[in-house]
């Protein structure tokens, strides 16, 4: 047997053996080490979440004078309807003007006391008016036309009572900030025959006012992106699409006629929740009208309009020029 032969022979018994013995043989090279199988992400599409309109923080106010709250105006559905009187210090006998407040929060949310336009109270209360906070029905429980009705509603309750609250039923003028803006530009264009004074006390009472002054306010509800603010329109008017009888129904501007009151209206040019575009189309309607409006727009001004220290006209100046509107418009 040659050598050659006898090596090949002893290391075949010599891999037998390892192999039995389960002795990893040392002259085999190694299996090679594969790389981990990468994990393939597969990307998913998050369910949307549904958009609510964000409220600006309201800036707190100290009434002055007498403050009567939580007047039932009148009670509808079973459920009574509050509003609060803030009365001015005044000696004068004759009957006071009305200014009244509505509050915002996407018609769904808000209060009389936390108005995210209170801020004005205490300057318009100090020049003589009986100041009144209005608190309505909310949606999603009580869906729109619910809040035009109520605040209707309240001023229909104001004229009632006027000899009680010692008010003059021909000077009434209101304001507010966005839902409660709306809601103001509505009293403001609208009369019995809209129908909205269907429900409520003091039916034999006119609710139509004789000044307007709506902040950052809703004009064409159709103008809202029927996709980033469906679940609002939803909530609110029951429907999300642009061209809907519903929307077009509530929007201040398809109600406009030349015997509207004069009009004050306010948009902040930063407000990326009601953009300036609804001011400029209901003062574009009015004046074409011919009724008498004014369109301020506040330069590095939000939503309802929050004090900011770059904003022009600044707050204070604000408050003042709704105040200098109402003594137009309702002491002349």
């Amino acid at each position: 047997m040659s050598p050659k032969t006898l090596a090949l022979i002893l290391f075949a018994n010599a891999l037998l053996f390892s192999t039995r013995c389960n002795i990893p043989p040392l002259l085999l090279a190694p299996a090679p080490t594969l790389p981990p199988t990468p994990r393939i992400a597969i990307a998913t599409t998050p369910e949307p979440t549904p958009t609510r309109t964000p409220r600006p923080t309201p800036t707190p106010f100290n009434p002055i004078g007498k403050v009567e709250r939580d007047v039932t105006y009148c009670t509808i559905d079973g459920i009574a309807l509050k509003l609060d009187l803030y009365f001015p210090d005044s000696t004068d006998a004759k009957p006071l003007p009305v200014a009244i407040n509505i509050h915002g929060g996407s018609w769904s949310a808000g209060d009389k006391v936390n108005s995210d336009s209170a801020i004005d109270i205490p300057t318009l209360v100090a020049r003589g008016y009986l100041v009144v906070g209005v608190n309505y029905r909310h949606a999603p429980t009580h869906k729109f036309p619910a809040q035009i009705q109520d605040v209707k509603c309240a001023v229909r309750f104001l004229r009632a009572n006027a000899a009680r609250f010692n008010l003059d039923p021909n000077r009434i003028g209101a304001w507010g900030c966005s839902a409660g803006g709306h809601l103001v530009s509505l009293l403001g264009v609208t009369d019995q025959n809209a129908g909205w004074d269907n429900v409520g006390e003091h039916k034999e009472q006119s609710s139509r006012i004789q000044a307007a002054a709506p902040l950052c306010a809703p004009a064409d509800i159709s103008l809202y992106d029927g996709i980033a603010r469906s679940e609002m329109l939803k909530r609110v008017f029951g429907s999300n699409t642009g061209i809907n009888p519903n929307l077009l129904r509530a929007s201040p501007v398809t109600f406009v006629s030349k015997d509207d009151p004069p009009f004050l209206i306010l948009q902040g040019d930063q407000d990326t929740i009601v953009s300036p575009q609804h001011g400029e189309k209901l003062y574009a309607k009015l004046t074409a009208a011919g009724v008498s409006a004014k369109l301020i727009t506040v330069k590095n001004a939000t939503h309802c309009l929050p004090p900011e220290p770059e904003m022009s006209p600044s707050r204070e100046e604000i408050s003042k020029m709704i105040a200098d509107f109402f003594d137009q418009v309702l002491r002349r």
